[in-house]
């Protein structure tokens, strides 16, 4: 009898709970909703569809080829289709905004196709077998019988045409390089390195797919795919060493893969950025010449005249001792919390502030990222006692108190941490729409923000501030000009060094991980141009009284990640025409 008591009393607990619940708000649950929120879209699972939809082709179709290409291009026409006949009218604003949201992304992959299409017969001189050994991965993803004897031919002809091409590439190398009228430049040579060495994986998959299983298969194939896989693997080799002048053991050249002005200006208008990239580098020069007239104004300050380069040298030399760095962030971390807290300007759901963690980056990790990395977890460089003197000296000065309080709150609270919790709560079907734009262009605003808002204590915290805002319109200007032909990794690290103040391994360091990484090309640029695109939204509707700082912010992170005209149109409320293009000029320098 006490047993069934219980259990009613706990069916009964489990119901007043679901009541509850079914009453209560996300505010009330800690999340921070209002009734301003932005409106729920009528599109969502047609973006979510689609997004599944394509990430399954994806992992079917997992090797670019022609036959890849062709399938995808299918699937947008169909989804242009299908967009097309859906009533834009009938939307709600929401709808609306991802209507053309997923419109331009369709476009967008189209074209992108052409690129990548592009780019694979600029290597296919240098890869004349890769046609049959894309034939056996697709066969394998048929479901195909496979033909033991074929197969080994079909190697063993492999086999001899890398041989082939590789006594072609070398004589080419030798002269002017070119092959079958194309140039194996340094960039395309470790292109076309990266993409034998796929094609290599590729193969070793189907051979493990059948080896040991069928008998026949091992007795015909195993002994040609050693041949096969060592020819190739020492193609690859060749390529990088003798081609793109990357040798075993020596430091790795910066060579980057530069998009070109057609493919820049395709993935400008995909972000739905209205300027050019003349234009935007004119923004950046603009940008740079106005911090640095700060930075004078800094340097002034502290008795070093105009001179920013001692006035930096000053600040680079106040960082705390080695081992105190883990509890000076935690400091600053908190310092930025109780700022957003005492101006209202943002919430933070507690559980935010609650759940962050901190790691130390390795001194390898170093190497490509001199300063910290962020989100719910931020990681901090600082010197460890296995570094060389030289390297604990650039570390200790590249992550000084003042350089490290300019750019805590951008990696946690309100920046990137903050940015995550929200978004992984709110809209989250506009991830496919994600952009460094919004990505970055969030933790960079708040930098522009927290400057107006005098969050500057001393000349010293101006002088960071000023530093990362710099580096940041450096950044718009050597990526652009990269991708554009007009500079050279090393010309971008002369910028960065002369410029900027950066520490020359510093320097090295962020050029790398920018070219050599696996950032998309408007990445770099997408901090200071989206915190411009935000913080010139900021002027158009809270400083003209329309909205509080609050309720701008939290709309923004609950409308999700989209390029930012899309956000402008979500806060305004005012609907984007069913044949958008980008039209908002967001600098006044550059109108």
């Amino acid at each position: 009898m006490a047993r069934l008591f219980h259990s009613v009393l706990a069916t009964l607990s489990l119901a007043l709970v679901a009541v509850v619940l079914a009453g209560a708000t996300p505010q009330s649950l800690g999340h921070g909703s209002t009734a301003d929120d932005p409106q729920q879209s009528d599109l969502v699972q047609t973006v979510q569809h689609f997004a599944q939809d394509r990430a399954g082709l994806l992992r079917f179709h997992d090797l670019d080829s022609p036959r890849q290409r062709e399938r995808l291009e299918g699937f947008y026409r169909e989804q242009d289709e299908t967009l097309a006949a859906l009533d834009f009218d009938g939307l709600n604003v929401e709808g609306r905004i991802d209507w053309v949201l997923l419109a331009n992304r369709v476009r967008y992959e189209l074209e992108r196709l052409e690129v990548e299409g592009e780019r694979a017969r600029e290597m296919a001189p240098f890869l004349p077998f890769e046609g049959e050994l894309v034939a056996l991965h697709h066969a394998r993803r048929d479901l195909e019988a496979v033909d033991p004897r074929g197969a080994a031919e079909t190697l063993h002809q492999a086999t001899e045409a890398i041989e082939e091409v590789r006594a072609r590439v070398r004589d080419a190398l030798a002269d002017d390089r070119v092959v079958d009228g194309v140039e194996l430049t340094p960039v395309v040579a470790r292109r076309t390195a990266s993409r034998a060495n796929r094609l290599r994986q590729v193969v070793s998959q189907w051979f493990n797919h059948f080896d040991g299983y069928d008998p026949d298969f091992s007795w015909w194939v195993r002994a040609v795919h050693e041949d096969f896989d060592e020819a190739l693997q020492d193609y690859v080799d060749f390529l990088r060493r003798e081609g793109a002048g990357i040798r075993p053991g020596e430091e790795e050249p910066i060579i980057g893969d530069p998009l070109g002005r057609e493919a820049l200006v395709l993935d400008l208008q995909n972000e739905m950025i209205a300027y050019s990239p003349e234009e935007l580098l004119e923004i950046a020069h603009y940008e740079l010449e106005w911090g640095e007239a700060r930075m004078r104004e800094a340097a002034a300050e502290l008795g070093f005249g105009d001179d920013i380069h001692a006035a930096l040298e000053h600040v680079k030399g106040l960082h705390v001792e080695p081992g105190q760095q883990i509890h000076l962030v935690t400091e600053l971390a908190r310092e930025a919390e109780d700022f957003l807290e005492e101006h209202d300007l943002v919430t933070v759901p507690p559980l935010a502030r609650e759940i962050w963690r901190m790691e130390m980056l390795s001194p390898q990790m170093q190497r490509t990222a001199p300063f910290f990395l962020g989100g719910e977890v931020v990681r901090v460089a600082f010197p460890t006692d296995g570094m060389s003197h030289e390297e604990k000296e650039m570390s200790l000065r590249a992550n000084n108190e003042h350089f490290s309080r300019a750019v805590v709150h951008h990696e946690l609270i309100p920046g990137h941490h903050l940015q995550g919790f929200m978004t992984s709560r709110y809209a989250t079907h506009r991830s496919l729409f994600s952009t460094p734009f919004w990505g970055e262009g969030w933790a960079l605003y708040w930098e522009l923000l927290l400057w107006d808002l005098d969050f500057a204590r001393s000349a010293e915290d101006e002088i960071g501030m000023l530093f990362w805002r710099n580096h940041r319109a450096a950044r718009i200007l050597f990526s652009l000009a990269f991708h554009l032909g007009e500079m050279t990794p090393e010309e971008a690290i002369e910028l960065l060094v002369d410029r900027v103040g950066h520490e020359p391994a510093a320097a090295e360091a962020e050029v790398r991980r920018s070219f050599a990484g696996q950032y998309s090309p408007l990445y770099q640029a997408g901090y200071l141009l989206g915190g411009l695109q935000l913080r010139q939204l900021h002027r158009e509707l809270v400083e003209t009284g329309q909205m509080t700082n609050r309720a701008f912010h939290d709309h923004i992170l609950k409308s999700g990640r989209m390029p930012i005209e899309m956000v402008r149109a979500s806060i305004t409320g005012e609907a984007p025409p069913r044949d958008f293009e980008a039209q908002w000029r967001f600098h006044p320098e550059v109108p």
